[in-house]
């Protein structure tokens, strides 16, 4: 089974580097056993982002929502259930869409986002299950960061006004720090390298370095116990 796993992924990769179009999604599809969708269905495709404000300012290329269409297609697949070969199809997807994509990332099923275009991962980066992130308006995280359970990150917001008014504020999360479960983290706000910001928190002002907030809005209760660790020497080690 590992090296069927295996053959599957080295030959997504051989497609998607040889440029997407309707018929290679397809063949993609047969490989992680999806909907067998004519080229003419795939070709009419839109994803929800595209209906934002955003999604037309510039469009989505024909590649970028493929991928997104692939990354969203594989949850809703059993061959999601083997990890082995999920997780490393994610990696897959997010080295060719998002804006930065590091060595070493791992993503859980049910991540969601809106535009991995704008989304910036560092290496060793791990998203547990059932996070969300707005990227409208950026979203850049550092080395060795864990988004644990639930977490969710905003980037924009709308005038009370006017719904169609929007401001945007890039979201910073820094190497090292750690974002428990049901945290949300609001536009414009930066996470501090090693900092660690408590369950079911909201942050809407910036953490400072080596601290760990709480609460709603949440505040600074104390400095990270790290015990003289610092980088590596924390053992950001997610999955073995």
């Amino acid at each position: 089974m590992e090296k069927i796993l295996k053959g599957k992924l080295e030959e997504a990769e051989k497609i998607i580097e040889s440029g997407l179009d309707a018929e290679r999604v397809r063949q993609i599809l047969r490989l992680i056993e999806g909907p067998d969708y004519s080229v003419e269905f795939i070709k009419e495709l839109t994803l929800y982002s595209e209906l934002l404000p955003m999604g037309r300012e510039p469009p989505f290329t024909s590649r970028q929502r493929y991928l997104h269409f692939l990354w969203d297609i594989l949850d809703k697949l059993p061959i999601c259930l083997f990890v082995n070969f999920a997780m490393l199809f994610r990696r897959l997807i997010a080295e060719h869409l998002f804006k930065k994509c590091g060595i070493g990332f791992i993503s859980e099923e049910n991540f969601r986002f809106n535009f991995g275009q704008h989304i910036e991962v560092g290496d060793f980066v791990f998203f547990n299950r059932g996070v969300f992130v707005d990227s409208k308006g950026g979203v850049t995280i550092g080395n060795q960061v864990c988004l644990t359970e639930d977490v969710r990150i905003f980037t924009h917001t709308h005038s009370e006004s006017s719904h169609i008014i929007r401001e945007y504020g890039p979201v910073v999360i820094k190497d090292y720090a750690k974002i428990y479960t049901g945290a949300i983290i609001l536009p414009g706000v930066t996470i501090g390298e090693q900092a660690i910001v408590a369950a079911n928190s909201i942050v809407s002002q910036d953490v400072p370095p080596n601290m760990v907030v709480a609460g709603s809005p949440a505040k600074v209760i104390r400095e990270r116990k790290a015990e003289g660790r610092v980088g590596d020497e924390l053992d950001h080690i997610w999955l073995y």
